[in-house]
């Protein structure tokens, strides 16, 4: 979704099925991370989640709710990321994992790589938003 619409459409198909998708991603964390930080990272990944799943319900939120949808779904993507980064480059290959420290010069890269992603992206998916939002203006009129 993110390359066909440039964002994740709740409303879509794949959109429902991301949210189901994350939902369960987000509960996995609890029992399986070893860090304490990775429950508090699923915990906001789950109110980031709820909330870009959510604004669109709240009808005081019309004129930016689309903004703020798109930005709680693109940090839910990060944020499970992060988690799932650690504990994966900390536990594969069995025996041998690639990362044991959180200092790891590697995990910090792919963590700084994801961050990168979210700080670039994100004003992109807003100004793809404002386009759209302008051509359909005028095309309304």
């Amino acid at each position: 979704m993110l390359v066909k619409h440039g964002r994740i459409v709740p409303e879509s198909r794949a959109g429902r099925a991301y949210f189901w998708f994350m939902l369960l991603g987000v509960l996995t964390v609890y029992p399986i991370a070893h860090q304490p930080i990775s429950s508090i990272i699923a915990t906001i990944t789950l109110v980031v989640l709820l909330v870009g799943y959510g604004i669109s319900r709240w009808s005081a939120a019309r004129r930016f709710g689309k903004y703020i949808e798109t930005v709680s779904l693109s940090l839910s993507v990060f944020f499970l990321m992060i988690p799932t980064v650690s504990e994966t480059l900390r536990r594969l290959p069995v025996g041998k994992p690639l990362v044991t420290d959180l200092k790891d010069p590697l995990l910090l890269g792919v963590q700084g790589a994801l961050f990168l992603a979210l700080i670039v992206g994100v004003p992109l998916q807003m100004r793809a938003l404002r386009r759209r939002k302008s051509v359909q203006a005028k095309a309304g009129r």
